[in-house]
């Protein structure tokens, strides 16, 4: 894989690390600021209502650029967003920072996915896609818990010193490995692709997919505690398994995707389904529970780089914006599972309730990518020589454009 990925993978550290960090450190934040832990957690919603807004709007705008400098610029904004919130010494101040940090996140992700599948032959492109995530998955592991040691230990801002560093480390890396990329053909070009109904019926595939996700995991905490009997110190380790699924999930949805990618699609949403509906039994016991977590991670985060790929290969000729919809499709489905998870256990169904949400929201996406399966080229072909010409794709770029 060229080192040009790697490059890519530390900006998603960086930035997936700064996203989730701050959950850890809400109790410091809130009180060095002299604010409530409920106006604390605005911070995460802020961050993430920014990314929706921020995916679409900064690719358009710099739909123009070569994709190179665009990554560059959003490097340099990231790096921004992080300096505020280091240096802040008022909720504003931070809330600003979060939000200037999060209007890149969206953008480097479906632009970095398109330069990432124009690096590598064709029939290695989800496996490039997902090893630029595997830094996204590295920082819920690794970032994230020591982040938090990091500003539990010397204060909270000391945590965004050290992003703003990863932010600068990912700035070069990217100067330096990634090669020149030429734009895109424009806004107009970008947006025609939305007239496709496959890419709507991916991007659908993509928020309920993910959204099933989220709606199990944003509750494990409780889950695990109440119903498992897990210590609440416990629940970090539980974390990190968790986290350490991501990472395996991410790797083998890759190599499935590029082998054949809607068949493995169906068959990783189908296991999601079963998985969550099992989740639902095995969070009585603490082995089960604990293992059914891990599960979990896999399952769920080896959807990615099928669903990026996806999009990816709906979108083709004009793939920046719709892969940046695609960010913006997962932030949305996080936000709609959170919230239909925490009003199963409002109605009284329990703590293990999120995991019927879940399975149902899983079961969704894969009736739409049975549907999305019918729409656009056949997903998984090998493409021939004669189809590379026919559609504007050589061995290691991108579609028609430019990636």
């Amino acid at each position: 894989m060229p080192l040009a990925l790697v490059a890519l993978a530390i900006g998603a550290f960086g930035i997936g690390t700064t996203e989730f960090v701050i959950v850890g450190l809400l109790p410091q934040v809130a009180a060095d600021l002299g604010v409530s832990i409920p106006s604390a957690g605005l911070l995460v919603s802020g961050y993430a209502l920014s990314v929706v807004v921020g995916a679409p709007l900064i690719t358009a705008g710099g739909s123009r650029l070569p994709r190179k400098k665009l990554l560059v610029g959003l490097m340099a904004l990231f790096i921004l967003g992080n300096l505020l919130c280091a240096v802040a010494d008022n909720y504003t101040l931070l809330m600003i920072g979060r939000v200037v940090a999060a209007l890149c996140h969206g953008a480097f992700f479906g632009v970095g996915a398109v330069v990432a599948s124009g690096l590598v032959a064709p029939d290695r492109r989800a496996r490039a896609i997902a090893l630029m995530f595997t830094g996204l998955t590295v920082a819920n592991v690794l970032g994230v818990p020591m982040g938090t040691a990091l500003g539990q230990s010397f204060g909270w801002r000391s945590t965004f010193w050290a992003v703003t560093a990863l932010g600068v480390l990912g700035l070069i890396g990217i100067i330096a490995l990634v090669p020149p990329q030429p734009a895109s053909d424009g806004l107009r070009g970008e947006l025609e692709v939305f007239r496709r109904p496959g890419l709507w019926l991916a991007l659908g595939t993509t928020a309920l997919g993910f959204g099933a996700v989220f709606a199990s995991f944003t509750y494990i905490a409780p889950m695990m505690t109440e119903v498992a009997g897990f210590s609440p110190g416990a629940v970090t380790w539980l974390l990190v398994l968790f986290g350490a699924g991501l990472c395996v999930g991410n790797v083998l949805g890759g190599r499935a995707a590029d082998r054949s990618l809607m068949p493995s699609l169906y068959a990783i949403l189908a296991l999601l389904v079963v998985v969550l509906v099992a989740f639902v039994f095995t969070a009585q016991s603490q082995l089960l529970g604990a293992v059914t977590i891990a599960l979990l991670g896999v399952v769920g985060f080896a959807t990615v780089a099928p669903l990026q790929t996806r999009v990816l290969q709906q979108a083709e000729g004009a793939p920046a914006l719709a892969s940046a919809a695609n960010i913006a499709a997962f932030n949305l489905g996080n936000a709609a599972g959170a919230w239909l998870g925490g009003v199963a256990i409002d109605a009284g169904f329990g703590y293990t309730a999120p995991n019927w949400v879940a399975a149902l929201m899983a079961l969704g996406a894969l009736g739409v990518a049975l549907a999305a399966g019918r729409v656009g080229p056949r997903a998984g072909a090998r493409i021939s020589p004669a189809d590379e010409s026919a559609h504007g794709v050589r061995a290691g770029q991108g579609p028609i454009g430019g990636s």
